[in-house]
């Protein structure tokens, strides 16, 4: 019985975790040092230095998209 090599999965996810040893690092000399380098957050949604490698990799973070000023007690009067 032959076990089957799928390489484009064994790719990704080496080339992953690559990509996210290299943002940890590059995070570590910006001063952030809560994003520790480890293994075993990869692909781990609760882990704090994986959610900010996703949030890095899909462009930041999005906010609130009802934010345009048009609040309750704004005007679009100009003074």
């Amino acid at each position: 019985m032959a076990i089957e090599f799928n390489r484009e999965a064994y790719n990704k996810v080496f080339d992953d975790l690559e990509r996210f040893k290299a943002f940890c690092a590059t995070a570590y000399l910006y001063g952030h040092s809560g994003y520790a380098w480890d293994e075993k957050n990869l692909y781990d949604g609760k882990s704090r230095a994986w959610q900010a490698y996703q949030r890095f990799r899909n462009g930041g973070k999005k906010g609130n998209q009802n934010r345009n000023n048009n609040g309750r007690y704004n005007s679009n009067r100009r003074s």
